[in-house]
């Protein structure tokens, strides 16, 4: 205590603590990672201060916008599992790795992008390109619309999951994604194909023999 000369084990009892200054609050890697027109908002506090959070556009985005690479460690299994998000891996020199984020600090912002629950709300597909995942916007996104993904066809085979998801309030995304028959796919009106997204259905070209 420079007050009263000792050396003490603790507090000062004459004197009382020392004032703490503590330092400044560095953010994660994946939050300075978040692009200017993104934000991130807070939907729910759960217990032990734990944020749940989500991505919002805070100007319109256009369709066939690409984000990624999604950043986050190679694992042959997950450490950290969050039913609110997807579960991601990749194809690396022939193996198949979970692309794992125990923390914000091993990720980037795309790590906070909440699963789709139905067609409606979704507004990004993922997608595997030369060992990367990727999140390319199906649609354009209003301001103050919340950013949602879900698999693409092809990567939904190689996940095992369904190529079109309905999700209720109160289901469990299961761990590792469970093969479902895809449910009110997207259909073309002139051959009746089916695709998983509306952006497949729109880059579909249809040449049907009766009508175009």
């Amino acid at each position: 205590c420079e007050d009263c000369g000792k050396s003490l084990i603790g507090e000062c009892k004459l004197h009382g603590p020392l004032i703490r200054a503590k330092d400044r609050v560095i953010p994660s890697r994946a939050r300075l990672t978040l692009p200017h027109y993104l934000t991130l908002r807070v939907l729910e506090l759960r217990a032990g201060n734990q944020q749940i959070l989500g991505v919002f556009a805070k100007k319109v985005i256009q369709k066939r916008t690409q984000f990624g690479p999604y950043v986050g460690q190679l694992s042959t299994k997950l450490t950290r599992y969050d039913e609110s998000r997807l579960v991601l891996q990749v194809l690396k020199d022939g193996g198949k790795y979970f692309l794992d984020t125990p923390n914000e600090d091993c990720g980037n912002w795309m790590m906070f992008v909440r699963l789709a629950r139905n067609q409606e709300e979704q507004t990004l597909v993922a997608y595997q390109h030369c060992g990367e995942v990727y999140f390319t916007t199906v649609k354009p996104i209003e301001p103050h619309t919340e950013l949602k993904v879900w698999y693409a066809a092809d990567y939904a085979k190689f996940m095992e999951a369904s190529a079109v998801f309905i999700k209720e309030e109160s289901d469990v995304c299961p761990l590792p994604p469970v093969a479902k028959e895809p449910v009110d796919p997207w259909m073309c009106s002139s051959c009746r194909s089916t695709f998983a997204t509306f952006a497949l259905l729109e880059s579909h070209q249809c040449m049907h023999k009766d009508r175009v």
